[in-house]
């Protein structure tokens, strides 16, 4: 889970509930210090906050103007002095950074929303993962004794106990691939070249345990002609495809 907390009249984080914990037990945050997380309604005094629904609004104390986050600097201003788009808050100062951004068709992203990949940029990092493993795997068959032909898939393996022994071996090597890279760095070689990674719907981090059953689904998806995987193109704006449903788990793009 991912917190952000008022310091200084200044957004800070994102943290994890264990920093956030630490932070508490320090004194750095106090009851009345405000946070939010997505999946609540508004911007809270931390000994309130709860799990309601809802998108990022305005900051607002009791007997207080109203406040937002610039989504530009994430300072905190009046939203008097503030212009809107859409969801985002843009500080005087930020406007014609913001208006230039506009201009050359960036996206706007409020504070805590999530900024989803493609589904063209999630393809592109599927051929690379599948080339990378398909490689991989060939080298295996070489290395076992089979002919280049066989290796490719162009004639069969023939009957035995090695190719049942090379299926489990990569299989099991396509598993450990994908739970390491997406529990460890949230992205596997593909999804990092692409520029994305998997992250939990508040944009935590994807346990292991998490990535393995994200694994199976993704089987699931193939199997379903596809269509677990065609459905991403119709999911605005999240784009998540059938394993990211079953999972709830979202692919966005990693902020440079």
């Amino acid at each position: 889970m991912k917190w952000y907390y008022v310091e200084q009249g200044q957004q800070t984080g994102p943290v994890t509930d264990e920093q956030l914990a630490e932070l508490v037990r320090s004194g750095k945050i106090t009851s009345t210090t405000l946070v939010w997380r997505e999946g609540l309604a508004e911007w809270q005094p931390y000994a309130q906050a709860t799990g309601s629904s809802g998108s990022v609004p305005p900051l607002m104390s009791a007997g207080a103007t109203a406040e937002a986050v610039c989504a530009e600097c994430k300072n905190v201003f009046p939203t008097g002095e503030m212009i809107r788009h859409g969801n985002a808050y843009i500080c005087a100062n930020c406007k014609p950074i913001f208006m230039q951004k506009l201009a050359e068709g960036a996206p706007v992203m409020a504070v805590g929303e999530l900024n989803y990949a493609r589904v063209l940029t999630r393809f592109a990092a599927l051929i690379v993962d599948g080339v990378l493993l398909y490689a991989i795997n060939m080298g295996i068959s070489l290395l076992a004794g089979l002919t280049a032909a066989q290796a490719v898939g162009v004639q069969p393996k023939g009957l035995g106990v090695l190719p049942i022994v090379l299926f489990i071996i990569q299989f099991g090597l396509g598993i450990g691939y994908e739970v390491f890279m997406i529990g460890k760095y949230g992205a596997t070689l593909g999804k990092m070249a692409c520029k994305i990674k998997v992250v939990t719907a508040d944009g935590g981090s994807v346990s292991y345990g998490r990535a393995l059953g994200r694994y199976f689904a993704k089987i699931l998806s193939g199997l379903t002609c596809l269509i677990g995987y065609i459905i991403a193109i119709f999911d605005n704006p999240q784009k998540r495809a059938l394993h990211d449903h079953i999972c709830n788990t979202r692919v966005i793009n990693v902020e440079k």
